[in-house]
């Protein structure tokens, strides 16, 4: 069975000045899928995301959002859309419920009430509806604002970095929230700096300094990047990292806890910059790249796009 698109735009591009924020982006998302979107800041995913749900036009590109033109039917998009920004973007002396029950107004829904106190049961936070939102703890923030953003009944979510400052449990309290979800056939497209998330999703697109550089699911971004890592542990490995850098064919050497993890794009050249290190003091293992030495990896080989 073929699984809808949900998401099929391309060469989306926006600019700000001589500034390309976003520079001729493809992408496809399916119905049901948990998309993420990765990248250093402002690399232009938040600006993306307002493009798609027609919160700023697009200065080039086409497609379509839930099956509309994203750039002749944004008002459209808006509607079946939900958004939760970075930022906690609710009235803090309101409660819980006069909070959802003010966006239920803006979204012109009949039968507020019921929609409301369904919501508020949908995410757990019955019992807590007369509490002031200015009172919540992170983790209670971040569930008032995915029950906004659920309260008109969305077919795709827009999140930009949900779970920025909220504490571990809090973070996988709200991705199990997420696969739920999605199980029922909501997609989400969702930005995040966190390695564990991004392992969490079914698909990934890294984007830096507007450019798209890879996608695919994580197992694929991994063998897509050709990486070759090496993991060294022992004594002296802040001056070992320090002189590896300076070597030819060693792209990163970034410290992992008490491991030093050394990488290159070039076997040959990595063991070759390695092979004076690999002393009796020290343990080197030839290990598979993780997500996080992708990432890095590409962040370094990526050019800034600030324009004076």
């Amino acid at each position: 069975m073929t699984v809808p698109v949900v998401i099929d735009v391309r060469g989306m591009t926006k600019r700000f000045g001589n500034t390309v924020a976003v520079n001729g982006i493809d992408l496809q998302v399916r119905r049901g899928e948990v998309y993420g979107f990765l990248g250093p800041n402002g690399s232009g995913k938040t600006t993306f995301i307002r493009m798609l749900c027609g919160l700023l036009a697009a200065d080039a590109g086409e497609g379509t959002c839930l099956g509309f033109d994203v750039i002749r039917e944004s008002e459209t998009i808006k509607r079946q859309v939900g958004y939760m920004t970075q930022r906690f973007s609710f009235y803090e002396d309101l409660s819980i419920a006069e909070n959802l029950d003010f966006v239920a107004r803006m979204y012109g829904i009949a039968n507020r009430r019921d929609a409301v106190r369904e919501s508020i049961e949908r995410l757990g936070l019955a019992g807590r509806q007369k509490q002031l939102a200015g009172e919540l703890s992170g983790g209670w923030k971040q569930r008032l604002a995915l029950a906004a953003c659920l309260i008109h009944n969305p077919k795709l979510l827009l999140l930009d970095e949900p779970t920025a400052g909220v504490d571990p449990k809090a973070r996988r309290d709200f991705w199990e929230q997420i696969h739920e979800l999605a199980g029922q056939g909501l997609t989400f497209l969702i930005t995040t700096h966190y390695m564990d998330e991004a392992e969490r999703c079914d698909r990934l697109a890294y984007l830096s300094y507007g450019n798209l550089l890879t996608n695919g699911t994580a197992a694929e971004v991994i063998a897509g990047a050709g990486l070759t890592t090496w993991s060294v542990s022992g004594p002296y490995l802040h001056e070992i990292a320090q002189k590896l850098r300076s070597e030819s064919g060693i792209s990163q050497a970034v410290a992992f806890g008490t491991r030093l993890h050394v990488s290159g794009t070039d076997a040959s050249a990595v063991e070759r910059a390695i092979a004076p290190f690999r002393t009796a003091q020290c343990v080197w293992q030839q290990i598979n790249p993780s997500l996080e030495d992708v990432f890095i990896h590409l962040m370094g080989s990526s050019k800034d796009n600030f324009s004076c």
